[in-house]
């Protein structure tokens, strides 16, 4: 946490327009950053500029809005927001199509029916000639399968108020209430008990890759893998993480109001 002397300097530094200005340009290469690591993910058809415009607003209300006297660093804050921005202007355009949707569900369910009747995790051949396509259009949906890890519709949440709670809960967590943290606590648990029974590679890659930010490319080298098998090894996971969060949020009231 920052001293007393050290918030005053944060809030008389950003408090004109000149040194605010200032610090947009300096954090600007963090949005280009978070931008192409997102982007390379994503279909070729979508715009990158508009993403990296939505990334620069995300960097502009994490300035305005930062806290020093609740958050250790801006950079992190910064980083937050601005992933957040991007990903509101991804759902907003539904880069996903609908028959690419249907595709990753279709993933999901064989990698799931397969796991039951084989007892174990199967492999990606397996899936493929389960599914009844090549592996080149598997990989090609595994990567569909990385943009959209899962929508709150999948995991059983309507659309309308309890939706609306939802998102509030997962948004900025210092500008949530009470009842909307209890539900952000929740659903962090829920995801760090699934991630928990993935195995020990799927939850060294997830890390890699989110965590310390590595590509896949990347990881391969630390792994001694091709980028093919990390990419594989992360839809998995994905995949059983979408199947794990669905199966705890069936039943239980996150993200129901209270009526």
């Amino acid at each position: 946490m920052m001293s007393y002397a050290a918030v005053m300097h944060f809030q008389q530094y950003a408090d004109t327009s000149q040194n605010r200005d200032r610090m947009i340009e300096a954090y600007l290469p963090l949005v280009k950053r978070i931008v192409q690591r997102i982007a390379c993910r994503l279909p070729a058809s979508v715009d990158i500029d508009d993403l990296y415009h939505a990334g620069v607003l995300g960097l502009i209300q994490a300035i305005d809005h930062f806290d020093p006297t609740k958050e250790n660093r801006l950079a992190t804050y910064a980083t937050f927001r601005i992933r957040g921005a991007v990903l509101s202007e991804l759902r907003s355009r539904d880069v996903i199509t609908r028959t690419n949707r249907k595709k990753v569900r279709a993933y999901d369910a064989t990698r799931e029916r397969l796991t039951h009747e084989l007892g174990r995790d199967p492999e990606f051949e397996e899936i493929a000639a389960a599914m009844g396509i090549g592996l080149d259009e598997l990989n090609a949906v595994c990567q569909q399968a990385a943009v959209a890890v899962f929508s709150l519709e999948e995991l059983g949440v309507e659309e309308g108020e309890d939706k609306d709670l939802c998102l509030n809960a997962l948004q900025d967590p210092s500008e949530t209430d009470p009842s909307e943290e209890i539900i952000r606590l929740q659903l962090k648990q829920m995801l760090s008990d699934a991630i928990r029974k993935l195995t020990q590679r799927e939850q060294t890659v997830l890390s890699l890759y989110y965590v310390e930010e590595l590509t896949l490319k990347e990881i391969g080298r630390v792994l001694d893998l091709t980028e093919s098998r990390i990419c594989q090894i992360h839809s998995q996971a994905l995949s059983k993480l979408r199947q794990m969060l669905r199966q705890q949020m069936d039943g239980t009231d996150i993200c129901k109001q209270k009526r």
